[in-house]
Formats: structure tokens, sequence, C-alpha cells
């Protein structure tokens, strides 16, 4: 091969092909167009890709657009949607007062400019000083990375976690936006089937899913879909399990607590605080649900000082939010969160319609998991095709999501989060539609 050193070659996309070599025998020319082909080739690749994800519209997007088209053919108080999990309970009053105190009070700068990086650290502070005072822990400010909501932090921590080959472990059913952040991090989702009876942790199933490619393990308690709260027993189970498999594999296996309904409990049930049972837990938190800000964005990434060089990881936490453009979590809204970090809105409508519903569709013959957190109820379908049923219910414009994308093919997901007022208006065409299977 001769070299050919002087030239820089301009590329159509804008990008330049520096000292090219020329094989003999071949003339430069035909070089350069394979390689244009070739970065055509896996430009398109990836553009396909990102297209795919910005035009394949999800299922409750499309009922919730399918909602507001019947909504204003024959009026919304006419329209059961039950599709998407927006609170619509109002924020606390705190809430409120916080940011006419703080625009009061505070200047531009202080509002709205730049915080840190990893987020104010009075805000930062606030939010450690909460988990010390309700679970006991020892967090400081440095333990926190503050985040534009749950999902910016599951995708900061898969970043900043996840090398080539890695796999992550998922329950089913699980949010379905687990699988972009995933394969968007260049990891593989390994789906476990949770007990069909409970959707409690199916060990046996868990054994079969964890292998040395294993990265971490994704639980999403309170459950969305399925308003499930894992028991104590169950992540103590978890807890010796992963302890085992980091040990017999060499590398830690980190438990990825994913908490936006940690709030959202009915009764006496215990959400088990997971960095107390298994010290490789990363918790990604959000503020959209326990204090009625899901247009906000706000929550963070938690790396606990038990967590294996955990200011390294700390470290690849930060590199990863940098990497993925998140310069800081929105400012103003951090400093409501320092004044806020233990209020949580009223949720006792979500109690009062969880029971409404829960015990009317079970009156009708529809079987239900019965959900001790969050705003959703997952029903069995009546019929094997989950969609199937979903289309017969929108005769009673009844407008309910298929369990298939959450990974249990066979249920409908039911969110509550509405008023009580729909639900009861709503009965009436649940129990026209039970008695098509169950007369």
């Amino acid at each position: 091969m001769q070299k050919d050193s002087s030239a820089v070659h301009a590329h159509p996309n804008g990008a330049y092909i520096a000292n090219t070599w020329e094989p003999e025998g071949e003339p430069l020319v035909n070089l350069l167009k394979t390689r244009q082909n070739n970065f055509r080739r896996i430009f398109h690749m990836l553009s396909e890709k990102m297209v795919t994800l910005g035009t394949k519209k999800s299922v409750i997007r499309e009922i919730f657009e399918y909602s507001k088209k019947r909504a204003a053919e024959i009026g919304a108080e006419n329209v059961f949607d039950f599709s998407i999990g927006n609170p619509n309970v109002p924020a606390p009053a705190s809430i409120h007062e916080t940011i006419k105190e703080l625009l009061d009070s505070r200047d531009d700068y202080y509002l709205f400019g730049y915080t840190s990086a990893q987020g104010d650290a009075d805000t930062r502070a606030a939010i450690a000083a909460n988990l010390n005072e309700r679970f006991g822990t020892s967090f400081g400010a440095d333990n926190f990375y503050m985040t534009c909501g749950a999902a910016a932090s599951l995708r900061i921590v898969l970043g900043a976690l996840t090398l080539p080959g890695d796999e992550y472990v998922v329950f089913t059913p699980y949010f379905p936006e687990y699988r972009v952040f995933i394969e968007s991090a260049g990891a593989k989702m390994a789906e476990t089937p949770a007990n069909p009876d409970t959707f409690q942790i199916d060990f046996d199933q868990l054994a079969a899913s964890v292998n040395e490619h294993t990265k971490g393990v994704f639980v999403n308690s309170p459950n969305n879909p399925s308003g499930v709260v894992y028991t104590v027993e169950s992540i103590r189970q978890l807890a010796a399990f992963l302890e085992e498999k980091s040990a017999a594999y060499g590398h830690p296996i980190y438990l990825i607590a994913d908490e936006p309904y940690r709030e959202l409990v009915y009764g006496d049930v215990e959400v088990p605080y997971l960095t107390k049972y298994y010290k490789n837990t990363l918790v990604c938190y959000s503020y959209s649900k326990s204090l009625s800000l899901p247009g906000e964005r706000i929550g963070y990434v938690l790396v606990p000082d038990e967590v294996e060089n955990a200011r390294t990881v700390y470290a690849a936490v930060c590199g990863a939010g940098r990497a993925l453009g998140f310069v800081c979590a929105p400012s103003l809204i951090q400093h409501v969160i320092a004044k806020c970090a233990g209020q949580v809105s009223d949720l006792s409508v979500y109690k009062k319609n969880r029971d409404l519903l829960y015990d009317s569709l079970s009156s009708y013959g529809f079987t239900c998991v019965h959900p001790d957190g969050a705003f959703y109820l997952f029903m069995k379908s009546p019929e094997t095709d989950a969609y199937a049923f979903c289309e017969k219910a929108k005769k009673y414009e009844l407008l309910l999501v298929p369990g298939d994308d959450f990974g249990a093919p066979g249920f409908v997901r039911i969110a509550y989060c509405v008023t009580t007022a729909q639900i009861e208006r709503a009965l009436p065409a649940f129990e026209k539609l039970a008695k098509e299977y169950f007369a």
C-alpha cells in the first residue's frame, strides 16, 4: 500500500476521511465510494432506529388520542378513559405557597440560573435529611444526583453502569420504557415472569435469567402496572440471591430501584427501603406522583456509600448525565423540593377509587390482582387476546390498556387516577361488558 498523505477528503454528510490508504491496484476513488456507502449505511441504521422510536406510538398514547377524539364527538363525560397514569389529585398547598414565596423573595439568578451539575447542594442535603429521618439511613448531599424525573434517572444509571454484553433483568409485568432505556444503553433486557397469581418475585424464574453477564436487576415497587408491593420477605430473599450470584461471578449485580410510586401505598402496607437490605442498590426516584408534579420533571439518582466503589459509581453517574446532555435539573423546582421534600399529595382519593373499582369489578366476575400501591388495577382479560377484549370494551366507551406491552399478555391495565365520578359513571358499562363473558 502507498499512503495518500496529501488529502483530507470531504464526506457528503459532513464527515472527513483523513490519511486515507490506497490499496495497490485499486483507485482511491473506488475506496472512497466504498467508505462513503458504509457511512451512509451506518447513518441510515442509526437514524432508522431513532425514527422508529419517534414514530411508533405507544398503545397508551394511541388510546389517549382516541379518547380526545371521542370526547369531542360525544362529550368527555361519556368517555371512560383509564389509559394514562397522569396524577389527578392536586399538588400539596405547600408547593403553591413555596413557589410564591420563592418568586417574591429571591432574584432570578437564584431561581432560574444553573445549579451545579449534580444539583443544588441545599436541595440534595434536604432530601438526604428527609430520607434519614424516615428510614434510619445516613445519606449526605453527595450521595444524590438531581435529574429530570425517574426516566432520566434510569437512563443515567444505565449509561453509568453498562458495558458491551451486559444484561438487565426486569420482572413482568414492567414499565414498557424499560426496554427502550436498556437497549438504548447498548444492553440486553431479560424478561423474568413473576408469580402469575400474586406478581411477587418468582425465584426459580429469576435463577434461570441471571448469568455472568447480568449487570443489574430492576425492582419497581409499588409496581406499574400491577400496583403490587414486593414484600419484605421477597426483598430479603432477593438480596441474599444477588449477594450469592455477585460472589459467584466476581462482580456486583446492582439492584436498580425504580421508585416513583413509593409514597402511593394504602393502609399499613410497608414498602421496604432497598438500600437497607442490599448494599449495591441504586435508587431512581421521581416526585411526579408523590407531589403530583409530572410535568415538572424532577427526581434523583441515589448512590449510597455502601455501594462497592461508591465514589467511582457516583462519578460515572455524573459522567453519564453529562454525556446524555443533562446539564442540571430545573432550578426553580429544585428549590421547591428543598422545602417540600417530605410532603405528599392527598392520596385518599386514590384509595377510594381503588376500593370502589376493585370491589365492583370483582363482583361482576372479573379477576384482579389486589393493588397495595400506585394507581393501577391489573385485571385478567376474560379472553386470551387482551387486545380483542379492549376493542370489545370500546363498545361501551371503556378505554383500557392491553397488558402485552407490559410483558403480561392476557391482562389489561386500568389507571384509576381519575375522578371518582368517572368511575361511578363507568361502572354500568363495566357491568354490561362483564355480562358478555360471565352471564
